[in-house]
Order: C-alpha cells, then structure tokens, then sequence
C-alpha cells in the first residue's frame, strides 16, 4: 500500500458516516462488485486537508455496483431501500447506482448517450475528474480494496483535472466552478 492509500483509509476511518456505509455493506455479502466512491470520498478528503468538518459539503454518499444481469431501476431502489434500514438513522441521502445500466438514463440527464459500461472499473475510469475516479470497499477478509485508475496524487494536491474519457467542457466546468466556491484551495485545471 502506498502513502496516498495508507492517508485515504485513515482519513475514511475518521469519518462515522463513510465508516458506517462500508460496514453495512460488507454485512450485506453482496454478490457483486461494488465502491462507496466519488464525490462523498474526494470531499471527506478535501476537508481533512482543508481543516473543515469531514462532512462539510457532501451531500450524498454514491454506492456504485456493476450487476448486467438485474438492470431494472427497481434493483437499484430495494438496495438503497435496505441499506436505509441497516444504517438506520442517517444524515445523508444514498445515491446507489448499478452501472451496468447508466447507458439507459445517461442521454436524457447528460444529453448524449454512452455506449454500456463493461465493468464497474470502466464506469469509473469514465468520471468527470481525475481526482473524483475513486472507488473503496472492505472486503470480507477486511482489507480495503482502493481503485484509482489516475492515481491519488491530484486527490492529496488538492487539484481538479478533467477526465476527458466522457465528460463534456460544459459538465466539468459546472463541477470545477462548484467546488471551488466549497473548497477555496483547490487548483483548477482549465479544460
């Protein structure tokens, strides 16, 4: 395990929130691949470096999971339903996404349609930032499985970079312009 990844799992460890989705989900066994990632891990993060409350500006934790064989929305809707009840009372929303099946919604939200993801790691290779590209697990043995298809030097540095691969100049500079007014010491790399 590298620095940045012995840094990124004790910072988790400090956040009761994160900490308490990880747990449940391990509880759960499920029986396929899946990250609590994205924005809820960078922000918890950006504010252990920024000296801010860890839960400062997050306003949901995103559980992606990669299922081709149940693609029904309603799939995505009775996970989120029990992982609700196991964590009881809690603070943030959970945004639980299959992303086998993302090619099916991601026109009408984005305005164009993407081909389907061949994996969970492919769907995140695909995300807005390099800093953001971020998955973590426990698994049963409980080790931490980390991916990080770019590295978690930008997420430490505190910089945004677009990731190309999917996103339009229009999406990543909404997002770049957001956080930057949360996070006054992030680096914005121009698209």
């Amino acid at each position: 395990m590298n620095v940045y990844e012995d840094l990124l799992l004790k910072t988790i460890s400090k956040s009761e929130p994160l900490t308490r989705v990880l747990q449940v989900l391990k509880k759960l066994n499920l029986p396929f691949d899946y990250y609590v990632g994205a924005g809820s891990v960078t922000n918890t993060i950006w504010n252990d470096i920024s000296g801010y409350s860890l839960c400062y500006g997050i306003s949901d934790i995103d559980i992606v999971y990669y299922d081709k064989r149940n693609i029904e929305s309603e799939i995505e809707m009775e996970l989120k339903a029990e992982l609700k009840s196991q964590l009881g009372d809690f603070q943030f929303e959970l945004d639980v996404k299959n992303q086998a099946r993302v090619h099916l919604w991601y026109e009408s939200k984005f305005g164009f349609p993407i081909q389907p993801y061949v994996s969970l790691e492919a769907a995140i290779d695909s995300w807005p930032t390099t800093a953001t590209a971020l998955g973590v697990r426990e698994e049963r043995n409980g080790l931490f499985k980390i991916y990080a298809p770019y590295q978690l030097d930008d997420l430490f540095s505190m910089v945004v970079r677009p990731n190309k691969l999917m996103v339009t100049k229009e999406i990543y500079d909404n997002k770049a312009t957001k956080w930057k007014e949360k996070w006054p010491k992030l680096t914005i790399i121009p698209w």
